[in-house]
């Protein structure tokens, strides 16, 4: 019988310390969303130098903005990379914006337009807005009126309240009918598989 009870304790030990983990992650992110900052990277460095994405994530932004820590664009560069990679679309977005305004990296639209881009697809809409505006002028990607305004109706479409309806009609007044057309009919693929991909 002692087989058994060796399984029971080990398969006890082994989930015993995420759930520890994430009681931590959600102690550090609610002190996060009160602004007591030095608890919130007690609670997540920790975690984040464990591998967890959310907990890297965090400490990209208590560092990104000066929260409880000296600023150090660095450190956020490092620890927004790190949850980007493994596929956090906010990160993802705030490292588009580091690239694009040369904070803790040299300024790169190329790099910048890649992580909107991530970002985009995963739905997370200020990286379309983003998306949409780097297209549009051609930073670190090609030109292309159509594609801009197709990621603004996306943006618009996914919900933001910011504008991105207002530059996509703009962009559509001075398309021609063909453009307005295909720009429609790309916003509409990418919603359909969008919406599609998140209901299985």
């Amino acid at each position: 019988m002692r087989v058994p009870i060796r399984i029971a304790v080990l398969i006890a030990l082994l989930h015993a310390p995420g759930l520890a983990f994430s009681a931590d992650l959600q102690k550090g992110l609610a002190a996060f969303n009160e602004g007591d900052y030095e608890t919130s990277l007690a609670e997540c460095q920790p975690l984040a130098e464990a591998g967890n994405v959310g907990a890297q994530f965090c400490v990209g932004r208590l560092y990104a903005n000066g929260f409880g820590v000296a600023m150090d664009d660095a450190q956020a560069i490092k620890w927004y990379t790190l949850a980007a990679d493994a596929g956090h679309a906010e990160a993802q977005f705030n490292l588009g914006v580091m690239y694009a305004n040369g904070w803790g990296v040299d300024m790169n639209w190329e790099e910048s337009a890649r992580f909107y881009l991530l970002a985009a697809e995963q739905g997370f809409v200020p990286a379309q807005k983003a998306l949409a505006y780097a297209i549009g002028h051609g930073m670190g990607v090609t030109k292309d009126p159509i594609q801009a305004c197709a990621w603004y109706d996306i943006a618009a479409q996914m919900g933001d309240d910011l504008g991105a309806g207002l530059k996509r009609d703009e962009l559509l007044e001075r398309m021609s009918q063909e453009d307005v057309a295909s720009a429609q009919q790309i916003a509409l693929t990418w919603l359909s598989n969008f919406k599609s991909a998140a209901s299985n």
